[in-house]
């Protein structure tokens, strides 16, 4: 192993439950009607993907630009006071990218994951920093992961990976990366994807002791 790679939401920050609320609220607010089996489906979807979701399948009576920017406006609002950081979080940032090259990819868009990297005083240990967004398409398509590793300047097959949902699990799957699972309490992981992995941890701050820190 070269490199780390970690996912944001539900890995690092506890806000899984946060996005499920607020687009939720958006949907409703303006005319649409929540579908069971929604929020799986959105996890890991990029912005474009899940504003167009949350119109044309949710019926709710915006663009998708409009969609997008108002679930993030209203994820920003409630970050004014600092990200919910998972506990054990940025000591884990802190100790792996202490060892090696780190980097985030994640489908929140790039001014959440600033965010988190601003209140926890680590961005200048983690540099390489990639959304959905800037890629072809969300998880559990491998896009991010395989960008990830191309800035960092590692083969994806030499990097772990730390994910917490199904289709984030697939994604570094998919991207041929080792993979360590925090399974998230609030929406687990299907067990099929969960016995792909290589590592399944209790907790975030568990990482450092099972990388040998």
């Amino acid at each position: 192993m070269r490199a780390v790679v970690f996912d944001m939401d539900g890995v690092l920050v506890d806000s899984e439950q946060l996005w499920d609320e607020v687009r939720r609220g958006v949907v409703t607010e303006h005319g649409g009607t929540w579908a069971e089996g929604a929020t799986r489906t959105l996890q890991g979807m990029s912005t474009p993907e899940w504003s167009e979701y949350l119109v044309r399948e949710l019926g709710a009576q915006l663009t998708p630009e409009e969609a997008a920017a108002r679930v993030i406006d209203e994820m920003r609002r409630r970050y004014e006071g600092g990200p919910p950081v998972i506990e054990g979080a940025a000591e884990t940032l802190r100790a792996v990218s202490g060892r090696w090259p780190a980097a985030i990819a994640s489908s929140a868009p790039p001014v959440l994951i600033d965010s988190l990297l601003s209140a926890t005083g680590l961005t200048e240990r983690i540099p390489v920093v990639v959304s959905s967004e800037e890629v072809a398409a969300g998880k559990p398509a491998p896009d991010v992961y395989h960008e990830a590793a191309r800035r960092l300047g590692v083969p994806a097959g030499e990097c772990a990976a730390v994910e917490d949902s199904t289709s984030g699990l697939r994604a570094a799957l998919a991207a041929g990366m080792t993979v360590y699972a925090v399974p998230n309490p609030h929406f687990p992981p299907d067990d099929e994807v969960l016995g792909r992995t290589h590592h399944v941890l209790g907790a975030i701050g568990d990482l450092p002791a099972t990388l040998g820190l």
